[in-house]
């Protein structure tokens, strides 16, 4: 009969090993978290809703704060044509916005025009929320997401009436955080578009 002798493995081969075995290991994490990044990467934006069948949830559901709201209308009218909406929830730390772009009768968008004007605390002649910001005593408004083209400021033909702007930032970082609401309209377009923003 013969005897099989086990011979021992040397400590340095054991110690090899273990460092290759650790080191592919490491690379699995590495090569697997680099795979999950960019399997999300394209989810860094949020998607922003566009169906106009969903008007209605996102003002009564989905929209945090109802007060931001109230001057949106309760329904879309059933006179309102060429309607458009844009609704995103935010991201981590983004902000969010809902707008709803829509026509209606001269006569109405005059009437509303002298009502939103008169409860306005800020009034900007086109542009977006960057100039506005910047301008003495400005505030934050929105951009032109609604807006047919790629473009998404405000041309000239637009008013924009802010009801209100809340800074909720501290007073080193102004404007940190903070909401701000109110109507965009294009008389001469007959045009009216609702907005509110968070971030």
């Amino acid at each position: 009969m013969k005897r099989c002798l086990r011979r021992a493995i040397p400590t340095h081969i054991i110690q090899v090993a273990a460092i290759v075995l650790f080191s592919l290991g490491s690379l699995g994490i590495v090569g697997g978290s680099f795979f999950l990044r960019k399997a999300f990467s394209n989810t860094s934006e949020p998607e922003i809703i566009t169906d106009t069948t969903r008007y209605t949830e996102i003002r009564n559901q989905l929209w945090s704060d109802s007060s931001q709201l109230k001057h949106f209308p309760n329904q879309i009218p059933t006179d309102a044509k060429d309607i458009r909406i844009a609704y995103s929830p935010g991201f981590l730390q983004g902000g969010s916005f809902f707008q709803i772009r829509l026509k209606q009768s001269p006569e109405k968008i005059k009437k509303l025009l002298a009502q939103y004007r008169n409860n306005a605390k800020h009034k900007y002649r086109g542009g977006d929320t960057n100039n506005h910001i910047n301008q003495p005593n400005g505030v934050p408004t929105t951009f032109f997401y609604t807006n047919d083209s790629s473009g998404e400021t405000f041309p000239n033909a637009y008013e924009i009436l802010v009801l209100d702007a809340t800074d909720r930032g501290n007073s080193g970082f102004k404007w940190n955080h903070g909401d701000s609401y109110g109507v965009a309209i294009n008389s001469s377009a007959s045009e009216i578009i609702y907005w509110a923003e968070q971030w």
